[in-house]
């Protein structure tokens, strides 16, 4: 089951100049949860922001540059290379950015998005989704605390068949 994880603003906003907008540790506590052990697919640039590669993951980044090389990362050129790198796992993660969601979606078939209730200003957004499509499965709301200042939902959508 090929899955997306998103951490996305109201209006849909991923980043700006390749940094998230916001610091939710809890969601991030999330998306270790749910990815650990499972392959990330993701972009260069994507991957650039990280810095290296989130322990107990395996990491495939798309890149045209195929030359490149990350200690513990294997780049290929094409998101259908990356799936078939991955295809012995029950559940790989499209990672980002914003292009290859917008690439990867017609093959997805869940997305977990953590949606963080204000507006930001960005330089990538996640696609627009077509409803028709996706069938809301769970959502969570959760308040701001000391350590998250946004209020934040957690969003799970399955492809309707």
């Amino acid at each position: 089951m090929l899955s997306i994880i998103a951490a996305v603003s109201a209006n849909n906003a991923l980043g700006k100049e390749n940094k998230l907008l916001w610091h939710l540790p809890a969601d991030l506590k999330r998306l270790k949860e749910l990815t650990m052990g499972h392959h990330l697919i993701m972009g260069r640039k994507t991957f650039e922001s990280l810095g290296r590669p989130l322990p107990g993951r395996p990491h495939i980044v798309i890149s045209r540059d195929i030359n490149l090389k990350f200690e513990g990362v294997t780049v290929v050129d094409s998101l259908e290379k990356a799936f078939e790198l991955a295809k012995e796992d029950n559940q790989p993660f499209i990672f980002g950015g914003a292009e290859i969601y917008k690439q990867a979606l017609p093959f997805i078939e869940r997305i977990y998005l953590t949606r963080v209730n204000e507006t930001f200003e960005g330089d990538a957004y996640f696609p627009e989704l077509d409803m028709n499509n996706w069938e809301l499965v769970s959502k969570l709301d959760f308040e701001p605390d000391e350590k998250n200042k946004f209020h934040y939902s957690y969003e799970e959508y399955k492809k309707r068949s």
